[in-house]
């Protein structure tokens, strides 16, 4: 099932794609039918640099489960991790 739904949110990182390293500074989160993953839907989650165009994106498609597993993983890691502020 398609949702359309989407969250998109400001970054800032980095990763890693097709020409190597580049700075991220966008991201679009959602549910829809991939483009590569075996899968009927996928939670898919896209960082992007859009003053790159297209060659500025690293995208990820992830089943269900591993999207769970990998948001856990994240939050348990920043929990425990040193407290840092940046303003």
């Amino acid at each position: 099932m398609c949702t359309y739904l989407t969250k998109r949110l400001e970054v800032d990182g980095s990763g890693k794609g097709a020409a190597g390293w580049m700075r991220v500074t966008a991201a679009s989160v959602y549910f829809d039918h991939p483009a590569h993953a075996p899968a009927d839907h996928t939670l898919n989650v896209d960082l992007l640099n859009p003053d790159l165009g297209p060659a500025g994106r690293v995208a990820l498609e992830l089943e269900p489960r591993s999207a769970r597993q990998l948001a856990e993983a994240i939050l348990e890691l920043l929990a425990a991790g040193p407290a840092t502020q940046t303003t």
